[in-house]
């Protein structure tokens, strides 16, 4: 030992040769080449042979998911041990395990969104989801089809559905186009040449089934002393209402409508960039005839007025974060939340006196809907014509969670989930009787 040196330094020397001697005991070698390779070097070829293809719904510059066979536990690159341990509850099942996945893809004149999403207790539980604005439906109420550029844009779309459905091992689906399909010369063939890029099978609903899961999908709002309620969804395309009494076991579709007018067909037609007042009038003045006699069929059992009202569409959530004023859209504080009449004119007030770039700025709008709030807004401001004063409660949900619900239902896994002891939700004021 060196004359300079303490025992501190003694316990350091030995603490590395300790290190040293078992780096070789498990073949690492510290920094040697390993066959003339440098370790590094092994590891990486190693994992680029074994690890399977990343999943195709990553987001641009998140960590690349991969799977380890023998732990059965997605790893992220760079994770712990156990940060590992805490995400294994919610991991991808293995092959052989019973757990049915459900999709449902609603392919709607503004929009293409897909849910994936496995049985839970109470109902479900959503493990995957998409959304983007596609304008399938530009500019069909002018030439009656679909334009090349919006089936391109669609299409692009619909093939990242079609690879989540397939990563996420979907069990059963139900894939819908809506209004723009329904509209346009061209539907059946966009639908073929889906098929035939995508592999997906859409299928083109009318407008009663639409409305049926537009309402399956958002009845578990409903409050719970309500005895008739009022359902609306704006679409892109079209606008549908629904007319419910409500009782104990459920509700009843007293009656319903579909207007072929949404947010697209009336700022085409209108104008969406800029809309005066006068613009505005014109808007509401050409859904009120229509609301009128919807009124006007349903039955006198049924009520004069409802309730409350229930929006399950882009228009009410927006609005409903502008009035919150969210800095950014958040789903859990809009979904559920109630709106009065006072404060729905507040907002399109404001809106109306902002011009398109003012109308973007604001986080729950944005450019890609800057140009059609204002015409959902004079659709609900016909609403609330004919219903004046009535409470509105806001639904983020709609078609796709209908669609699931229907769908578990009739598999009779709706409300169950691994290691449930629940029975399945059979009956409730969300079930249609």
């Amino acid at each position: 030992m060196d004359a300079n040196s303490g025992p501190d330094d003694a316990r350091k020397g030995a603490r590395r040769r300790h290190r040293k001697r078992r780096r070789a005991r498990q073949g690492h070698g510290g920094d040697r080449a390993l066959n003339g390779v440098p370790p590094k070097a092994v590891q990486q070829t190693a994992s680029a042979e074994t690890a399977p293809a990343a999943d195709p719904g990553a987001k641009p510059g998140e960590p690349e998911v991969r799977d380890t066979r023998q732990a059965g536990v997605a790893v992220k690159e760079g994770e712990r041990p156990a940060q590992r341990r805490r995400r294994r509850r919610g991991r991808r099942p293995r092959q052989g395990q019973d757990v049915p996945v459900y999709g449902a893809l609603d392919l709607g004149t503004n929009n293409c969104r897909l849910l994936v999403a496995r049985p839970a207790p109470g109902g479900f539980k959503v493990i995957d989801a998409f959304s983007r604005i596609v304008r399938l439906g530009e500019g069909v109420s002018r030439t009656g089809r679909l334009s090349e550029a919006a089936m391109d844009r669609t299409v692009e779309a619909l093939k990242v559905c079609a690879r989540k459905l397939a990563w996420r091992r979907v069990s059963r689906a139900r894939l819908i186009a809506t209004e723009a399909c329904r509209a346009a010369e061209n539907g059946a063939e966009f639908i073929a040449r889906v098929h035939e890029e995508t592999g997906l099978r859409l299928e083109i609903i009318d407008r009663e089934t639409e409305a049926g899961l537009a309402v399956a999908g958002s009845a578990s709002l409903i409050a719970p002393d309500c005895r008739s309620a009022l359902v609306f969804d704006i679409g892109g395309g079209s606008t549908e209402l629904m007319w419910l009494t409500v009782g104990e076991r459920g509700y009843d579709i007293a009656s319903w409508t579909s207007m072929p007018l949404g947010v697209v067909t009336l700022a085409e037609r209108f104008g969406g960039f800029t809309v005066s007042p006068e613009n505005f009038e014109g808007m509401v003045s050409t859904v009120t005839p229509l609301l009128t006699r919807f009124a006007e069929t349903v039955p006198e059992t049924a009520g004069d007025l409802p309730d409350h009202l229930l929006g399950t569409s882009g228009t009410v959530t927006t609005i409903a974060g502008v009035h919150l004023g969210l800095e950014r859209y958040d789903r859990s504080r809009v979904d559920g939340c109630w709106l009065s009449a006072h404060n729905v004119t507040t907002v399109t007030e404001g809106l109306l006196a902002l011009d398109y770039e003012g109308r973007a700025s604001s986080p729950c709008i944005g450019h890609d809907r800057a140009d059609l709030v204002l015409a959902g807004c004079a659709i609900l401001a016909g609403i609330q014509t004919i219903w004046p004063e009535r409470r509105i409660r806001v639904a983020d949900r709609g078609l796709r969670e209908g669609i699931l619900t229907k769908l578990m239902q009739e598999d009779g896994t709706f409300g169950t989930g691994p290691g449930s002891r629940r029975r399945p939700a059979t009956n409730g004021r969300g079930t249609q009787r």
